[in-house]
């Protein structure tokens, strides 16, 4: 046989292979190396994930969270303001100045504030073993737009929180950690304290925190055993409560029920609150009161009660009560 031919025979049966295969290619389907849907089960199952987390971008990337879905005082930076601290580290002891700024949307210091409870802009500091608790008012320098305050340091690290409302913006609680030089010793272990005695003064605390759901805390003052009946307004109240979570000092910043010269709301000794916590739990609570002109603060810890989530001295749930917004009060 000549070779045109031997040739063309071998054309045609690579003609007629290719044929056979086409046919029963389109009568069994393509070939996937997954087994069927996994591809598509995952991605939406990372889909549905960005959105119980607050969604995502069209793009894939995860969407930023938002101030319904991040407990106060978790984040240095939310809804396009930061908190930044002029030095990262501070030296122990009494006085020590503490200087930071809070920088705006267009990246610029923030120099206008409503007012809120009296005061532009609160500050929380307290020690991450929750010793030393601090709430204090830095002055504004309005020309630069930076905050300046003097606080007591004692080695270790501290968690301060910035509680303030931008002009024409929502309220926000933003956190940052300060490290403090020298020989660190940590505070004991933290028992349950319903009872909390300050200089002269003892304040007991009644009422069960239960996560979820709004809970009544009534706190009582006493001064050498006899009720304290006429407590003094501090900054348009009777008393102020802070609560931190245990693990992440997640922040909740609560009021009392009433306000002075309100025609119902009595001057002591019980100073009522609503708190609602976000997740079962160890919580510290911090009371600021006034009397004989001299503030003082009593420091209880309770365990929230409820369905925990893992690990219960964790973070937060990322979804806080929708009518607080993990900032109660305001």
């Amino acid at each position: 046989m000549s070779t045109p031919i031997r040739v063309a025979g071998f054309l045609a049966a690579i003609g007629a292979i290719f044929g056979i295969a086409l046919l029963v290619g389109q009568v069994v389907g393509p070939v996937d190396d997954e087994p069927a849907g996994t591809h598509d089960t995952a991605h939406g199952d990372e889909e549905a994930a960005e959105g119980e987390h607050g969604g995502g971008h069209g793009d894939g990337s995860p969407a930023e969270p938002t101030s319904q879905e991040v407990p106060g005082g978790l984040m240095v930076s939310q809804n396009g303001y930061t908190l930044g601290l002029a030095e990262p580290g501070s030296r122990a002891g009494q006085d020590r100045p503490v200087a930071f700024t809070i920088t705006g949307p267009d990246g610029k210091p923030v120099t206008s504030y409503d007012v809120e409870h009296e005061k532009e802009l609160h500050l929380i500091a307290v020690r991450r073993d929750f010793s030393g608790f601090q709430h204090v008012h830095p002055v504004l320098d309005e020309t630069s737009g930076v905050w300046s305050i003097d606080l007591d340091l004692t080695p270790g690290t501290w968690r301060l929180f910035a509680d303030f409302k931008p002009a024409g913006a929502d309220a926000l609680t933003l956190g940052t950690d300060l490290a403090v030089d020298g020989d660190y010793r940590p505070a004991g272990p933290s028992t349950e304290n319903r009872t909390a005695k300050v200089d002269d003064y003892e304040v007991t605390l009644d009422g069960d925190l239960t996560a979820g759901s709004d809970a009544k805390l009534t706190l009582s003052v006493a001064r050498d055993g006899q009720p304290v009946t006429d407590l003094q307004p501090y900054l348009g109240a009777y008393g102020h409560l802070v609560a931190l979570r245990g693990g992440d000092l997640a922040y909740l910043h609560v009021h009392p029920d009433g306000e002075p010269d309100d025609g119902t709301t009595k001057p002591g000794p019980e100073v009522v609150f609503y708190a609602a916590v976000p997740t079962a739990g160890t919580y510290h609570l911090y009371l600021d009161f006034q009397h004989d002109g001299v503030v003082r603060t009593a420091a209880f810890t309770v365990d929230a009660g409820g369905v925990a989530t893992p690990g219960d001295d964790g973070p937060f749930d990322a979804s806080p009560p929708a009518e607080h917004g993990g900032h109660a009060g305001h």
